[in-house]
């Protein structure tokens, strides 16, 4: 009996020092002559018939719409890829996050739909808001486990039900993974994905597949670029004082 409390006590302790050490402490802090990187995502090839799925909406058709919904999992456009992630790996020290235009993170549920589909948020308080009248939402939210791997595994978060309009206040605070994923379990059309990384070096690319981050401590940094259906692909980068750096990824088809 002893030796089985040791090895549950020991499992514990193990589980709780790779949690502390799987995300390095980020410091804030004034950072002069920081440089930038900026670049464009691309998409080269034909889309698989998986980039868009088409889904029956068999609730709330009032408020979601009628027939079916059309979830884009790869959003190309010119070339250009959409729906995207850019951001600096393992970064010790630099400039603050950027507080919020209304005082919060928010996740947006309105329409039946997450607004906006990707965003990167900070770890920490976020208000969860329905925003559709009459109507039941469940959210999922999911760290993804393994995703530079290729084999994911989704830990949850949170999952509550949600009605009426109104607001709940939650907690991102992923364990081992920046990676998260959103879902309705009421609308099985409703998908987002998020960001939490441990510092604010990271963005969701533009509407023309462009990203731009500045504000970098001059140093040389792996520069990672993340679509949730086409995976994770990085450069190594050198940032210089006031300086530019231009990276480009561009994901193929199948």
């Amino acid at each position: 009996m002893k030796f089985e409390k040791f090895l549950i006590w020991t499992g514990l302790l193990v589980q709780t020092m790779f949690a502390a050490s799987t995300f390095a402490a980020y410091t804030e802090g004034a950072v002069s002559d920081g440089g930038s990187v900026s670049g464009k995502l691309t998409y080269s090839g034909a889309l698989p018939e998986t980039a868009v799925e088409s889904i029956a909406i068999t609730k709330n058709p009032e408020v979601c719409g009628e027939g079916y919904r059309e979830v884009v999992w790869i959003d190309v456009e010119n070339g250009a890829l959409r729906g995207a992630f850019v951001f600096l790996d393992k970064v010790s020290t630099g400039k603050a996050w950027q507080e919020p235009a209304d005082g919060h993170q928010m996740i947006m549920q309105k329409g039946c739909r997450f607004k906006p589909w990707a965003q990167v948020v900070k770890r920490g308080p976020i208000v969860i808001r329905n925003g559709d009248e009459g109507v039941l939402h469940n959210i999922n939210t999911r760290e993804m486990i393994g995703v530079e791997k290729g084999r994911v595994v989704k830990r949850t978060m949170f999952n509550f039900g949600q009605p009426d309009p109104g607001d709940i206040e939650k907690t991102i605070k992923p364990r081992r993974s920046p990676y998260l994923s959103i879902n309705c379990e009421a609308h099985n059309f409703m998908f987002g994905f998020m960001m939490a990384p441990e510092h604010p070096y990271a963005v969701v690319v533009d509407e023309s597949g462009s990203f731009s981050i500045e504000d970098i401590p001059p140093g040389t940094y792996k520069l990672k670029a993340w679509h949730p259906s086409l995976g994770v692909q990085e450069s190594d980068i050198t940032i210089t004082a006031s300086g530019n750096v231009e990276a480009n990824f561009n994901f193929l088809s199948n």
